[in-house]
């Protein structure tokens, strides 16, 4: 008996039987490990989707007596955004511009330029909300005037109960939505 005929590899090229198990085998561990991977992957990828499809929660927020807002005035006013985030902290309170039209009257406006979400300035001179960053002009009622923005500002409810003025809450709006 020779060296050379005891460290030959078999031949397994020429067993067309063998050589079908080979593939069926392989074929199967690959099929059983993507599935395990799959099976393993989708409690990842739901914690980090589920944010996305959460409706988040919207809060009547008190922003403060009704005789602290004269008419035709816009003030920039601050919010607790309600947020399911225990660590969001400062993060979670959110600014907006409240405008008292009449007596009862008063809209809110989101504080985010609908182009790019830059926070937008009141110009009281001028009565337009002013966005520095690229330009966009939008009219006290929160309409685009001018700039690169193709959606007003995002309106926020308001009601006056007991004497104060409330605001419902959410989620800051993101810019194009």
């Amino acid at each position: 008996m020779s060296t050379e005929t005891l460290h030959e590899p078999p031949d397994f090229g020429h067993d067309p039987e063998l050589l079908k198990r080979r593939q069926f085998l392989n074929r199967l561990s690959l099929s059983l490990s993507g599935l395990i991977g799959v099976i393993i992957g989708i409690p990842f990828i739901s914690f980090l989707l589920a944010p996305l499809f959460q409706q988040q929660a919207k809060v009547w927020r008190t922003v403060g007596p009704i005789g602290n807002y004269k008419v035709g005035e816009t003030v920039q006013i601050a919010v607790d955004d309600p947020s399911p985030l225990a660590w969001a902290g400062i993060v979670s309170k959110t600014s907006m511009w409240l405008r008292r039209d009449n007596e009862q009257d008063f809209k809110a406006f989101a504080v985010n330029c609908t182009h790019l979400g830059c926070p937008v300035r009141w110009l009281q001179d001028a009565s337009l909300f002013m966005c520095p960053c690229h330009g966009g002009v939008f009219n006290q009622d929160g309409t685009v005037a001018g700039g690169p923005p193709q959606l007003p500002l995002p309106q926020f409810d308001v009601r006056v109960n007991n004497g104060q003025v409330e605001v419902l809450a959410g989620s800051s709006p993101l810019p194009g939505h």
